[in-house]
């Protein structure tokens, strides 16, 4: 195994791919390195002398720039770097496409096709409070239409846990209404309890017009205060939804019906070398094929973002993209933080640095095919191929906002480590085999490999067929552990 990696030929930094001592000398291209203190793994090396304030270069574009000389064999950390990124910019569409080479494969999952036309991957059963003051009672519903029942003969159930729907004004109450609304018409449930209180701002009621159309032999609601024992009426009408789904079965349909969230959390030094080319390779694979992928995590485009506006199909999504990115640092600036207050201490544990150093490695998910949309917080799927979505870079918001937005299963790359999961599959692809094998209970797939024995072709062709397995049915370990979560984007004021 090499001991480190060079990524792009217009670099001056190398990464370390193993722990690197003192005085320990290493082959760069055509010279010898000497390193000159150690480095851990992960962690970027210069393989030239840098100066103050020359840019430090990774993935071929600037990191930041030096903030004192640098010498070569060097390590190179936020001691001596700072980013380059500041403020709100201007920007100028300047279209840049590549080809996507990818062929057209013949796969198909097992999925099960909603009465509208939409395709679940699983086959659940969910209560949706329409506030968290309910919590406990959808719980005790579940628990006891469960004992009832005994062996399920479907996928899973699950409450869908939050603490809103009431003392909400504004965007805040309609984020929630929104992403609720979502939730209940999203084709992985095919049975849906719509829990009430009776008080609340988001009262049952309004949130039932809100809705709009919808399969009313799906969704079902309840007040609590309207009955004497809500829990008897929980459960009977969890098991008129339970006798329906029941006649659902799956059928063969094609890839081109996937929708994949693209996510990353715990990132580090290898994320953007492994994991995250792996998503994207994956995600042009499905979207040549008529399928559909979502980028979100906004902050993480800071410093990356003029890649995807150059991306974008037209003028139009170019417009769309320069919105995304800049209302999101308006929204930083409104509350006087710094835009630029990324990475987290894990990731710098971890070898990334700066903004644009995590930021080059995170879009590098979305691969190399045209941005087709952009949506807002809480917008659902409209088009097919990559669409950019606006959320934060908080794992459990931004997982809950592309699984609201439609997508069937979350693809979530990490170089630390991560248990939690969104109402939806959540995968976990490790960006280091030591982490896969560490973590055999929470990691699902290892992109390490690449670093030593897969070439990129071997490996997307196994990672596409655990997708495949994954939409037909089997599960990943957040839902082996039962660990689901919702979280709803809050911006204002609590009454």
């Amino acid at each position: 195994m090499k001991s480190i990696i060079k990524i792009d030929t217009k670099d001056n930094v190398a990464v370390a791919l193993k722990d690197l001592v003192q005085g320990e000398s290493i082959a760069v291209e055509e010279k010898e390195i000497v390193i000159k203190e150690a480095i851990n793994r992960g962690h970027k090396i210069a393989i030239s002398d840098i100066r103050k304030d020359e840019d430090v270069v990774k993935y071929g574009f600037p990191i930041g720039h030096a903030i004192l000389d640098i010498l070569e064999g060097q390590l190179v950390h936020t001691h001596n770097i700072k980013t380059n990124l500041d403020g709100i910019k201007e920007y100028t569409y300047n279209k840049k496409l590549s080809q996507n080479d990818c062929e057209i494969v013949d796969m198909k999952f097992k999925g099960y096709v909603r009465k509208n036309g939409t395709v679940g991957i699983r086959n659940e059963l969910w209560i949706v409070p329409t506030v968290g003051c309910v919590n406990g009672i959808a719980e005790n519903i579940l628990k006891s239409f469960k004992n009832e029942i005994g062996k399920l003969e479907i996928d899973n159930t699950l409450v869908l846990k939050h603490n809103y729907g009431c003392s909400q004004l504004g965007d805040d109450h309609l984020n929630t209404k929104t992403i609720l609304k979502d939730v209940v018409k999203h084709p992985n449930a095919g049975g849906i309890l719509v829990l009430g209180l009776g008080c609340e701002n988001n009262n049952l009621e309004e949130f039932r017009e809100f809705l709009g159309e919808f399969d009313e032999n799906r969704v079902k609601f309840l007040v609590a205060q309207k009955v004497s024992d809500e829990i008897e009426a929980g459960v009977e009408l969890l098991k008129g939804l339970y006798d329906n789904m029941k006649k659902d079965t799956r059928e063969e349909v094609s890839i081109s019906e996937l929708k994949l969230g693209l996510k990353c959390g715990g990132s580090d030094g290898f994320s953007g070398i492994t994991a995250n080319p792996l998503l994207g390779k994956l995600s042009d694979l499905v979207i040549k094929n008529g399928g559909t992928t979502v980028l979100t995590e906004v902050p993480e485009m800071f410093g990356a973002e003029t890649l995807l506006m150059n991306r974008a199909s037209n003028e139009e999504v170019f417009d769309k993209t320069v919105n995304l990115i800049n209302d999101f640092k308006k929204y930083f600036m409104s509350y006087n933080q710094p835009v630029y207050e990324n990475p987290s201490p894990g990731n710098k544990a971890g070898g990334i640095t700066t903004l644009e150093d995590k930021s080059l490695g995170c879009t590098q998910k979305s691969g190399s095919s045209e941005v087709v949309d952009v949506l807002k917080y809480g917008e659902v799927l409209k088009n097919k191929g990559l669409n950019l979505l606006s959320a934060p870079g908080n794992d459990l918001v931004a997982a809950s906002a592309l699984a609201a937005s439609g997508c069937q299963m979350v693809l979530f790359t990490t170089g630390r480590g991560t248990p939690f999961g969104s109402f939806v599959p959540t995968m976990k692809i490790s960006t280091n085999t030591e982490l896969f094998n560490f973590k055999k209970g929470w990691i699902d797939f290892n992109a390490g490999s690449l670093l030593e024995d897969k070439s990129m072709e071997q490996l997307l062709e196994q990672f596409l067929a655990y997708v495949v397995k994954v939409a037909s049915g089997e599960f990943v370990n957040n839902e082996k552990n039962d660990f689901r979560e919702i979280a709803i984007f809050k911006n204002g004021v609590t009454l």
